[in-house]
């Protein structure tokens, strides 16, 4: 009897050795289950970190191409712009002369008597001037005027001021006074007031610009 119960309680602690190794291995096999989540997480983790980074890198990117494209096109523009400009240089070939020298030419080339000349004379006479300066009696010029002429008394002339707006004014005054003529002592004054109030205001056409250059190469200015 004593034999049986000692094998009894033998069985009985083989068996609670047996079920506390069994416990030992499912614990085990949970931790082994429960850290390859915790590593999936982190992998997982850093993952999207990564994607983040590569979209932050997309996007500098994108930006960067943007804003050299942007330069890009401004230096294009501004280049196309100087080449256009050139271009319009190239192509005018008064771009070399003064706007004062191409509008003396253009006023004489269309209002000039003479235009067979061998030289086209600029003088700059003063407001404040005697329109006939060997008369003291005569009215002054109220603005300045610029008086072109030729070389020759048959040339004839033109007096005018410029309005600055693409028209002038123009003064009938001739370019040789007669000094011997016996007249009342108030008849230049009176006449050359005349010259002023009946000025007659001309717009000035562009006129062909092989003939302006001519005008221009035998033009002399005189200060």
């Amino acid at each position: 009897m004593k034999k049986l119960l000692r094998i009894f309680c033998c069985n009985i602690t083989l068996l609670g050795f047996v079920l506390l190794l069994t416990g030992c291995t499912g614990s085990t096999n949970d931790e082994s289950k429960t850290e390859p989540s915790e590593s999936d997480s982190a992998i997982e983790s850093e993952e999207k970190a990564d994607e983040a980074e590569e979209e932050g890198n997309v996007l500098d990117s994108s930006t960067e191409t943007d804003e050299t494209a942007d330069s890009s096109n401004e230096g294009s523009s501004d280049e196309n712009s100087t080449n256009t400009s050139k271009n319009e240089e190239n192509n005018d070939p008064l771009a070399e002369y003064s706007a004062e020298e191409i509008e003396y030419a253009r006023v004489w080339l269309q209002l000039g008597p003479n235009q067979e000349i061998d030289e086209l004379n600029v003088h700059h006479i003063p407001a404040g001037e005697l329109i006939n300066p060997d008369d003291e009696t005569s009215a002054v010029y109220p603005k300045d005027v610029i008086q072109l002429a030729g070389s020759r008394l048959v040339d004839g002339s033109v007096t005018y001021s410029s309005n600055g707006d693409g028209t002038i004014n123009v003064y009938n005054v001739p370019l040789r006074w007669d000094g011997n003529a016996e007249v009342d002592e108030d008849f230049m004054k009176e006449y050359t007031e005349g010259i002023i109030e009946d000025a007659e205001e001309v717009y000035v056409e562009p006129g062909d610009d092989e003939e302006v250059e001519r005008l221009i190469h035998i033009m002399k200015i005189h200060k």
